[in-house]
């Protein structure tokens, strides 16, 4: 999963980015309005946070105008504001939900999980064929044994099952997982499929993962 971040205090969204990726989600932060609402319209993103007093635009108006254009994805405003008015217009302008800081990083994680849980149709445990992606614990397992994913690991194997026999893209995997800033080159993607591979294989695995020469990888059934 990853998530966008906006917060203009360039210290806490980097201690926030931490948190997300040592709990196997990325995410990338921004530090104006104007670029929150132009990466969160980029699709890329699963779910958003917030702050509300940020330079250029403050994060209600970003708020408004993805509801306007029909954007549903799960927002947390996270802000100094405590008032309750204060959040009663955050939550009326369409947040999912409202963090105050000072916070502490399990509630910023509950409160994440819970809103994308609710938005998403999407059960905490992947099941394709005899393997099963706990995204909970992000284990990996099938009759045979279970592995604990990395971080990275643990997101490809999640796109993968999530989009079982669809073809994926190296770039997508590339924007999605390490983000449009990154310094990864293309065949970082590769390794990664690598080690997926080797544990798929040690499971005893009736999936397997598929390359298509120069389109991208698609997960697909065994017909053993």
């Amino acid at each position: 999963m990853r998530i966008l971040l906006a917060e203009d205090e360039r210290p806490l969204a980097r201690a926030i980015v931490k948190i997300f990726e040592k709990n196997n989600y990325s995410a990338d932060a921004v530090y104006n309005g104007e670029d929150a609402l132009s990466y969160i319209e980029s699709g890329n993103y699963d779910a958003a946070v917030l702050d509300i007093m940020m330079p250029k635009m403050d994060g209600i108006t970003v708020l408004k105008k993805l509801r306007a254009k029909g954007n549903l994805i799960p927002i947390l405003m996270l802000t100094a504001k405590s008032d309750v008015d204060d959040k009663v217009l955050g939550l009326d302008s369409g947040a999912n939900d409202y963090l105050t800081k000072p916070f502490d990083s399990k509630e910023l994680l509950a409160r994440i999980r819970a809103m994308t849980r609710g938005s998403s149709n999407v059960d905490s445990k992947l099941i394709l064929g005899n393997i099963s992606l706990d995204r909970a614990s992000f284990e990996l397992s099938s009759p045979n044994g279970e592995f604990r994913l990395t971080n990275k690991e643990f997101q490809m194997m999640e796109l993968l099952m999530l989009n079982p026999g669809s073809l994926i893209p190296s770039e997508r995997f590339l924007e999605k997982i390490w983000g449009f800033d990154t310094d990864a080159e293309i065949n970082v993607v590769w390794a990664y499929i690598s080690y997926l591979r080797k544990k798929l294989n040690s499971l005893n695995s009736n999936i397997y993962i598929k390359a298509s020469r120069n389109a991208g990888y698609s997960l697909e059934e065994s017909n053993d």
